[in-house]
């Protein structure tokens, strides 16, 4: 089982990504899907996307949880019966899911150059000028993706039709040496706080989302 990493971020938090290195066949053994993910799988062309879809259901199974536990709404938000909260992850060899009593959002993505053609489409003016600072084009790069991811880990945890990444999300100034950033969502005229962290491996980005706690 390539479990690769698993994090337990706080008593009621966990995040498990999975490398995928087995075919679909082998993710399959030992898997029973409901009959809607069932459709879903078969419905799908690319292998590599089977075989994320199927090491989901392995981090499900490694978190005391099955495919029966998990169901979607009409958005496509992922939920578990027993109340907790799920966000899940897939790109290229490697798959996440991280669940919590909270909402969380979480994204895995793979840094490439080709981040930089579409930064426009969700790096507002305000991000613009702290990546301005990140003189070397790998460091901007890594800077981008973790933006992107930073934006994707709140969607998913905001979840409401018509959030913009440019207009709505806003990443605070970050450092690639230090591991925690902190965003907001301002969507009719509500300011919501968040706290995020990412993490680097294999030339891939996680990062994940949770709601902003004030310590005392």
């Amino acid at each position: 089982m390539p479990l690769y990493k698993t994090i337990t971020i706080d008593s009621n938090t966990n995040l498990l990504i999975w490398k995928i290195e087995e075919s679909y066949d082998s993710l399959c053994e030992g898997i029973e899907l409901t009959e809607h993910c069932q459709n879903r799988v078969d419905n799908m062309k690319s292998d590599m996307h089977k075989r994320g879809f199927m090491s989901i259901r392995h981090l499900l199974v490694a978190a005391n949880y099955t495919d029966h536990d998990l169901y979607y709404d009409e958005f496509g938000k992922p939920y578990l019966k027993d109340g907790k909260h799920i966000s899940i992850t897939h790109s290229y060899q490697f798959s996440g899911i991280i669940i919590s009593n909270k909402p969380v959002g979480i994204d895995i993505e793979k840094q490439r150059e080709k981040i930089h053609t579409i930064a426009h489409k969700f790096v507002n003016e305000f991000e613009n000028e702290s990546l301005e600072n990140e003189n070397q084009h790998q460091d901007k790069t890594r800077a981008l993706t973790i933006l992107w991811g930073a934006k994707e880990s709140l969607y998913k945890l905001y979840a409401t039709a018509g959030l913009s990444f440019l207009q709505h999300i806003y990443i605070s100034p970050f450092d690639l040496t230090h591991p925690f950033i902190y965003g907001a969502i301002n969507y009719n005229e509500v300011i919501s706080h968040y706290d995020l962290a990412f993490i680097e491996f294999e030339g891939f980005t996680c990062v994940y989302a949770l709601p902003y706690e004030k310590e005392f």
